[in-house]
Order: structure tokens, then sequence, then C-alpha cells
């Protein structure tokens, strides 16, 4: 992957992530290994959010949400920045998110007693990508535009689960993690019509 086709993230620029990726670069850690390291923190997430309305079940996937988000940074810089890019980087690249994204989302669905729409969720989210990734194929730029990127989609979680503890410490609701499933699923879809929608315009642009 190309710096062109890499997702647009400005945490690239702060120092802690220059500082931590260079460290890094300097280690025998891999890109490659950085990004299954993502899984295993999207899994511990998952696994505080099948826990819910734990109050530590939450705040732990909320937590293991942003050390997954820092790997996904921290893989590509050292990959790119650190001059550690590997021929089998473009899959470790794509196939930890999905996963992790999957073990997040499908796992959202059951907290929110919802599981058929975790599972419609996991499977817009791995659209999107497979949207993103069609229109590589077709030799345009990789589009990452939202509504409900990866980054949106993870943010909309991580809020949710702060959410979901002050549901809990004041009061017996549970109209958070359904919404935040519901709002991840219609906007993974709208998503993909985005793109899609930005990819034929280029297409018919350049016939």
């Amino acid at each position: 992957m190309g710096k062109n086709d890499r997702r647009p993230i400005a945490a690239r620029s702060t120092g802690w992530a220059q500082r931590l990726s260079a460290a890094l670069a300097r280690s025998s850690i891999t890109p490659n290994q950085i990004s299954v390291l993502s899984i295993f923190f999207a899994a511990i997430a998952a696994v505080g959010l099948l826990a819910a309305p734990n109050l530590l079940g939450l705040l732990t996937c909320a937590i293991c949400i942003q050390l997954r988000l820092i790997c996904n940074l921290l893989d590509g810089m050292v990959a790119m920045e650190g001059g550690k890019k590997t021929a089998t980087g473009a899959l470790y690249n794509e196939y930890p998110d999905r996963i992790a994204d999957s073990l997040l989302i499908v796992a959202l669905g059951y907290a929110a007693g919802m599981p058929w729409l975790g599972w419609l969720g996991a499977l817009l989210a791995a659209l999107t990508a497979y949207v993103r990734l069609s229109g590589a194929s077709l030799g345009l730029p990789q589009d990452f535009r939202g509504p409900m990127a990866k980054q949106h989609r993870m943010a909309v979680l991580t809020i949710a689960c702060v959410l979901a503890i002050i549901e809990q410490l004041v009061g017996n609701t549970a109209y958070v993690l359904p919404t935040a499933a519901i709002v991840i699923a219609a906007g993974s879809l709208l998503t993909c019509i985005t793109r899609t929608r930005a990819i034929a315009a280029q297409l018919k642009a350049s016939a």
C-alpha cells in the first residue's frame, strides 16, 4: 500500500505517535505483529462488551477499542515511516481490521439484546471496505469517506460504552447500546452507498 492509499489519520503527526512508532521501528517488532495485536485488543473489548451492563466490562471495552486503534495507527507508521514494509503488509493491513470490526460489532448486537443487528452491522461494515477496495481495483484512489468509516464506527462504540456506564449509574434503562448498534448498521449502509456513488461518478468522468 502506497502513502496515497493510506487512511488519513491526524494522529500520525502527533509527537507521541512519532516517538512510539520510531521506537517500535528500532525494535524487533514487525508491523504485521502490531496488526495482529489489534485483534487481541478487539477480542478483549468484545468480551467486556458482552459483560454489559457490567460497568467494568464497558470500561474495558472503551479502553481496548482505543488500544486497537493505536495498533491500527502504528502498524502503518512502522511499516512506512519506519522502513519495515513487507510484501504481506497489505494483507495484514486489511484482514485484522475486518476480524476486529466483526468481533466488536457482533458483540455489540448481543450486548444490545439484538444479535441479528450485530451480525448485520458487521456485514455492512465489511462491505464498506469491500466497496473501497473495489474502487482501488478499478484504478481509483481508495475512498475512506464516511459517514461511518472505521474510525467513526469505533468512535460511536466508544462513546456508547461511556454513555452506557452513565446510563447504568443514573437509572435502569438500556437504550444506549441498541441505539449504537442501529447507528453503526445504518451508517455503514449509507457509507456503502456514498462510496459506490463516488466510484461511479469517477468512472463516468474518466470515460
